[in-house]
C-alpha cells in the first residue's frame, strides 16, 4: 500500500523509527482492534491507536456517559454525558484521525454473542475491571485461537499481561476462576485515579502496536504490575499451567460461558459491564 502525502506526514514520527517505517506503518493501518470496554482503560487505548493509524478498532459497551466517567475516560467529555460510550468514542477517534474506521458495538458482550463479537478481528484489549468478563475475554479468545490484552486498575495500582496462542499462559492459567462475587471491590467501591488508567492503558495500546509491527517483546509469560503511589514497576514470570481448563493439554472449557447474569444500575450499568 502507497501511503499518501497527507499520511506520511501524519505517521512521519513512527515512518522514522527504524522499527516501523513505511512498512510497519501499512501493518497498523491494516491491523484490526477491538477493545471491549470504551472506560477508563478503552478510553487511552482508543486514542493512541487511533492516533498510531490503526486501520480498523472496534469499541465495545453497552453503557452512557455519565458525570463521574469524566475524571478519567479522556475519550469523553462534558457535552457527551447522556450519549452513548461507543458514539462518543466513534466521534473522539475519528477526530483524532478520519483514516480509522470505527466500528461501535452498543451491547453487553456475553457468551452468545463474544464469538461472532471477536471473530474479523486481530487483536482484542480487555478494557474492563469485572471478573466475569475478564474469564469470559479470555476463554473466547484461546478458544478463537485470538491474541489479546488483559488488564486491571483500581487505586493507585494496576496490572497487565498479553496472551499470544502458542507462546505463553492465558488470564486462566494466573487466575483459575473468578473471586467470590464482592469479595474484591471495583473501581466504583474503591476508586481509582484517572492518571492510573491513562498508564495501563497506553502500555496496553503499546501492545498492540509492537504486535502488529512485529517488534519488541511482548507481555507473554509475564504480568507487569505497576503501583502509582511508589511511582514503581514489577515484572513477574508466569508459568503456563498445563492442567489450565481452557488452554492446557486437554482442555475442558471449550466454549465460552457466563458466570452470571448482567445486573445493570440504569445511570452507570457498572455491575453489568464494569468499564474501570
Amino acid at each position: 500500500m502507497t501511503l499518501t502525502n497527507e499520511q506520511m506526514e501524519r505517521y512521519s514520527r513512527n515512518i522514522i523509527l527504524r522499527e516501523v517505517g513505511v512498512k510497519g506503518q501499512n501493518k497498523l493501518l491494516a491491523g484490526k482492534v477491538l477493545i471491549i470496554g470504551a472506560g477508563g482503560l478503552g478510553a487511552p487505548i482508543a486514542m493512541y491507536l487511533a492516533a498510531a493509524g490503526v486501520g480498523v478498532i472496534g469499541v465495545a459497551d453497552a453503557d452512557d456517559v455519565d458525570l463521574s466517567n469524566l475524571q478519567r475516560q479522556i475519550i469523553h467529555a462534558t457535552s457527551d454525558v447522556g450519549k452513548e460510550k461507543v458514539t462518543s468514542a466513534k466521534e473522539s477517534v475519528n477526530n483524532i484521525n478520519p483514516d480509522v474506521t470505527v466500528n461501535a458495538h452498543r451491547l453487553f458482550v456475553s457468551a452468545d454473542n463474544i464469538m461472532e463479537l471477536i471473530s474479523p478481528y486481530d487483536f482484542i484489549i480487555d478494557g474492563t475491571d469485572n471478573f466475569p468478563a475478564k474469564f469470559l475475554i479470555n476463554d473466547a479468545c484461546v478458544i478463537a485461537k485470538k491474541p489479546f490484552s488483559h488488564a486491571g486498575i483500581i487505586r493507585f495500582t494496576g496490572q497487565l499481561m498479553t496472551y499470544v496462542p502458542g507462546e505463553g499462559p492465558c488470564y486462566r492459567c494466573v487466575f483459575k476462576e473468578p473471586p467470590p462475587k464482592d469479595a474484591v471491590p471495583t473501581c466504583r467501591q474503591a476508586g481509582v485515579i484517572g492518571a492510573t488508567a491513562g498508564v495501563i492503558g497506553s502500555l496496553q495500546a503499546l501492545e498492540a502496536v509492537k504486535f502488529f509491527i512485529g517488534k519488541g517483546d511482548l507481555l507473554t509469560g509475564s504480568l507487569l504490575t505497576f503501583d502509582a503511589l511508589s511511582m514503581s514497576f514489577r515484572k513477574i514470570k508466569l508459568p503456563k499451567r498445563e492442567n489450565c481448563a481452557v488452554c492446557g493439554e486437554s482442555p475442558t472449557i471449550k466454549e465460552p460461558f457466563d458466570y452470571e447474569q448482567p445486573v445493570c444500575d440504569s445511570q452507570t450499568h457498572i455491575e453489568c459491564y464494569g468499564n474501570p
